[in-house]
């Protein structure tokens, strides 16, 4: 691979950082916001009725950052393979599965229209129930969000070791990106185990780390003559062999 195919991962790979926070915060932080009632059905689903596009919007956003996310795992297996391929395999590894389980997720979140959709075959339950099993659906995705964190964390971690040891991306960056894999796990353990303490602001180095990382892969992109001779690196200790 040539340098300019380097830069024009690396920048893609900014480009969709940007694209995939924009679109999760839309989808994970803004819309559920507008229309979830935390122990309230009737109001929640009053508020999806009174803003379907908007529900639809957000799923629209989850939709987003998932295929930004899978393009993401393959950029940094590309950018980060020449200091380790198996650890760079292990990172892209991680993330596919968390971006699965997050689809999962995303498909609990979708049926709730159908539960408030009222078609013919719900007519043998009733309101209150509709109501509540569609506040549980969404309280199971937000959920399965969660879980995805935990593979997103470890893979995150990975990713800031390599970024770190890599000599061609700035070390900072690295160490956001671990910090905010850390933070990742952290939220995750204290989620199933001491749900009080799963702070929100544990996600914040990540969003920092995305940010810092999708401006610095836009503007600056890698050193490439450092990732080449990375690259070039195991390819001539095979051929020694």
């Amino acid at each position: 691979m040539n340098s300019a195919s380097v830069q024009r991962y690396a920048r893609t790979g900014g480009i969709l950082l940007l694209v995939s926070l924009m679109a999760g915060g839309f989808g994970e932080l803004y819309v559920p916001t507008k229309l979830l009632a935390s122990a309230d059905p009737g109001a929640t689903a009053r508020n999806i009725a009174a803003s379907e596009s908007l529900f639809r919007l957000g799923f629209a956003g989850y939709l987003v950052e998932a295929v930004c996310d899978v393009a993401l795992t393959l950029i940094f297996y590309v950018l980060l393979r020449p200091v380790s391929t198996s650890l760079s395999l292990l990172a892209a590894f991680y993330g596919l599965v968390g971006t699965s389980v997050f689809a999962f997720g995303e498909l609990v979140y979708f049926s709730t229209s159908l539960l408030l959709g009222g078609a013919e075959y719900l007519k043998s339950f009733s309101s209150d129930q509709i109501q509540t099993l569609a506040l549980l659906g969404l309280k199971v995705s937000g959920l399965s969000g969660g879980i995805l964190m935990v593979f997103g964390g470890a893979g995150s971690l990975v990713v800031g070791y390599l970024i770190l040891q890599s000599g061609y991306l700035p070390r900072f960056l690295g160490a956001l990106w671990a910090l905010g894999g850390l933070g990742f796990l952290v939220r995750n353990f204290a989620l199933v185990l001491a749900p009080p303490y799963a702070f929100d602001w544990l996600l914040l180095p990540m969003t920092v780390a995305m940010l810092a990382g999708a401006l610095w892969l836009i503007v600056r992109g890698v050193d490439v003559d450092r990732w080449a001779d990375g690259a070039l690196g195991p390819m001539a200790s095979r051929c020694d062999e």
